[in-house]
């Protein structure tokens, strides 16, 4: 088994730059040197796909000067020359030139590649409004008479319904549209991605006001998101003429509705904007998305060409990874996504009290995180109703393993928060029901169930009593890793948390203390709630403190979380996601918490519970669905309880055996 690890074949990236060169207008020559330095630059990062902007041999702004002939013959040996060099590199370019084709001119896109012209792209939208006035000069795709032009006594495909593959990378497939293409309604791009193309490429003279540059940014986000693909976008920067507009060079790369890079405007240079991007993630969106594969009835006819690029060792990765990725960076951000969230809670608990016609509440309050945060929803709902919170019966019940820490912060939160409150020791209950069962009282996996079965059967009693619902507090991290007693915690009337990871119920919690409940006792409380240790206080304390702590059996939630995103929301490999985890590590954003081994080790962990633990998915309470993961067998996750993990295990244990070798 190779120790390489590749970019493309081993973890589904292709690596993806936009060039602007520093040009001259009407200077073909300049700009043919710029232009071969950042092909030289891009090769040597192992970029396998690189995009120029529009008519970047010429210039864009060369106006009427596009007619002499002398431009046009000197453009056409300037192609010949990028053509030369490209044969050194197995590299994908796309480059902006005017090319005379059938007696007219047009405004094209050469697609290049290891000395080769794959096709020529003309512009299919021409502008001709404010500063623009390219009808004057050019002629229209749709108006284009021959499907194929001659460089270099070559025939060569011409058209806009010629898309690329690339070798060995099946799904990496590149559609080129130029500037205009971009704005307008059914835009040729859109026509390219049900076509099948993933990548789409557009190379732009788009000019600078104010504001544009967020204009463009938007458009291509949204684009990226609605075709479940990669924008490539760049455009014309220094050197075109100012005479009455200015060029930014501004260049970015969104995937499927997120950002990934962008290069900032007005640069001095010939800046190279790299990113790599996840074709793997784009093809799973679109097996996913039905409706996209019903969009497919529009598809318009299209010739595929197949170029070979390089496919680099993974050595480096141009591309953010997000070590919490449920929980926003941004501060700012993070609090309005706090906000909405426990508003979507509180919104799902209103509809299903008044829709159910019920006005009371019960649950367990542990004085953990995932209780604390359904307590402070409940409380919410209850003001949002118009309705006393003393209709929320709040249960402390003290087992064997509870400490005086939790309990007595259960205890505080109840009192403070001004709800119907009931403290029941649990012990004497569970030691008859053990004697029942002639058991031994041994910390085993009876013993722990006992109190857990208990407990909701109590709580599920009281909820009959007083004629409510029980709400359960489990979070979506416990439900992906079943650390739940079936029948006992697993169920209840209405689960608020199910698709809330751990790592946000403790931003969530920490929000409501610090924006919420700042001058109240409560948040005194709140605060020692999230420095408590995770733990079901299933086994006796020693010295009164806990001794069975959650993450030393199920692992660090923060890694559980960054698991859980890719394998359910993209389908990503584990070998990939190891990868991923380690390179988390690499850039120290794990705070150097993990070795390569722990990382392994809690992904192997994670995987098993994973699969073992279907069963209890199968019957899960309903519950809202909060994020775009969610594991609600009446939504988005259906899988047989007696699933095989074999494959899983072993694709996990491949890449970790690479990631072990020595450079």
């Amino acid at each position: 088994m190779t120790r390489v690890i590749n970019l493309s074949s081993d973890l589904g990236f292709l690596r993806i730059a936009t060039a602007v060169p520093r040009i001259k207008v009407a200077d073909v020559d300049w700009n043919i040197a710029a232009i071969l330095n950042l092909i030289e630059k891009a090769a040597n990062a192992g970029v396998q796909v690189l995009a120029f902007p529009e008519m970047c041999i010429t210039g864009y702004t060369i106006q009427d000067l596009i007619q002499q002939q002398a431009l046009l013959t000197k453009t056409m040996k300037g192609l010949e020359r990028i053509i030369e060099a490209s044969s050194n590199h197995n590299m994908f370019i796309t480059v902006g030139l005017p090319m005379v084709v059938d007696q007219k001119l047009f405004n094209c896109a050469a697609l290049i590649c290891s000395g080769q012209v794959l096709g020529i792209v003309p512009k299919t939208y021409t502008p001709s409004y404010k500063e623009f006035y390219e009808q004057r000069w050019f002629t229209s795709a749709e108006d284009a008479c021959s499907d194929s032009c001659h460089i270099n006594g070559k025939s060569v495909p011409f058209g806009s319904n010629i898309l690329v593959s690339l070798q060995g990378f099946p799904s990496a497939i590149i559609g080129v549209e130029i500037c205009e293409d971009l704005w307008v309604p059914l835009a040729p791009h859109e026509y390219q991605a049900l076509a099948g193309a993933t990548v789409l490429i557009n190379i732009s003279a788009s000019n600078d006001i104010l504001g544009k540059s967020e204009w463009r940014r938007n458009i291509a986000i949204s684009e990226s998101g609605r075709c479940a693909a990669a924008i490539c976008y760049v455009s014309a920067g220094p050197g075109e003429s100012s005479n009455d507009i200015v060029f930014g060079g501004h260049s970015l790369i969104a995937e499927n509705g997120t950002l990934l890079k962008e290069s900032p405007s007005f640069l001095n240079g010939e800046p190279l904007c790299i990113a790599d991007i996840d074709i793997e993630r784009l093809i799973h969106d679109r097996l996913m998305l039905n409706s996209f594969r019903q969009s497919t009835s529009h598809i318009k006819p299209f010739r595929i060409f197949e170029a070979s690029v390089t496919d680099p060792a993974a050595s480096i990765l141009h591309r953010d990874i997000d070590p919490h990725p449920f929980v926003p960076a941004d501060t700012a951000r993070r609090a309005e996504r706090c906000h909405d969230i426990f508003s979507m809670q509180v919104a799902a608990l209103s509809t299903k009290l008044t829709g159910s016609n019920i006005q009371k509440l019960t649950l367990g309050v542990s004085g953990g995180l995932d209780s604390t945060l359904a307590l402070l929803v409940a409380v919410k709902t209850m003001d949002h109703l118009n309705l006393p919170r003393t209709n929320i019966h709040a249960f402390t019940l003290p087992g064997f393993g509870t400490t005086s820490r939790t309990k007595n912060n259960a205890i505080s939160l109840c009192k403070a928060l001004g709800v119907s409150f009931t403290d029941i020791n649990i012990t004497r209950t569970c030691k008859a029901h053990m004697k029942d069962l002639n058991h031994n009282g041994d910390e085993d996996v009876v013993f722990e169930n006992i109190q857990a079965r208990y407990r909701t059967e109590l709580l599920f009693n009281k909820a009959n009593a007083i004629g409510g619902i029980l709400m359960g507090t489990g979070d979506l991290t416990e439900t992906a890793l079943g650390w739940s007693t079936f029948s006992g915690d697993h169920l209840s009337h209405y689960h608020i948390n199910v698709s809330v990871p751990k790592t946000l119920v403790r931003y969530l919690i920490r929000w409501v203390a610090d924006e919420e409940l700042t001058e109240s006792p409560v948040q005194k409380v709140l605060y020692d709630v999230l420095n408590t240790p995770i733990s079901p206080e299933l086994k006796r304390p020693v010295k009164g403190e806990i001794t069975q702590k959650s993450e030393d059996i199920i692992g660090p939630v923060e890694l559980a979380d960054f698991y859980l995103y890719p394998f359910i929301r993209l389908g990503t490999n584990p070998g990939k996601i190891l990868f991923l985890a380690n390179e988390v590590r690499k850039r120290k954003l794990f705070d150097d918490r993990y070795t390569l081994e722990e990382l392994h080790r809690w992904l192997l962990n994670f995987i098993k519970r994973f699969f073992a633990n279907q069963f209890k998915r199968t019957c899960m309470p309903e519950g809202p669905k909060i994020g775009s993961v969610s594991l609600s067998p009446r939504g988005d996750w259906r899988m047989p309880s007696d699933a095989e993990v074999a494959l899983w295990l072993e694709d996990l244990e491949q890449m970790y055996f690479k990631l072990r070798q020595k450079p």
